[in-house]
């Protein structure tokens, strides 16, 4: 997972971002919104840029916040995912080796 950018490590250290995130993460129990398995990141919707960064209605907001577990957060940040994947995007293979649409 790509590390916090030169311009956003200063708020990720925060004392700030420590106590949003945590009372963000009770907010939830815990859970990934998206499948509920144990969430592991909080992501912020909309991103952090050099030029919202020091917006707390956009960093600190817990509308602008959801909780996530690896997988799904991978998933969100994936953008080159149908390149490396062996299968066209909506397609996989079944148990005897078959492309077939995904359900």
């Amino acid at each position: 997972m790509e590390l916090a950018k030169e311009y956003a490590r200063e708020f990720y250290n925060s004392t700030l971002w420590k106590k949003c995130k945590s009372s963000y993460i009770k907010s939830v129990q815990g859970l990934c919104e998206r499948c509920e398995r144990p969430g592991y990141i909080v992501h912020h919707k909309k991103g952090l840029t050099p030029n919202n960064i020091k917006d707390p209605d956009i960093t600190l907001n817990h509308n602008n916040l959801e909780y996530l577990c690896l997988d799904c957060h991978n998933a969100e940040h994936d953008f080159n995912r149908e390149k490396r994947s062996a299968t066209k995007k909506g397609y996989r293979f079944n148990d005897k080796g078959e492309l077939v649409p995904s359900t």
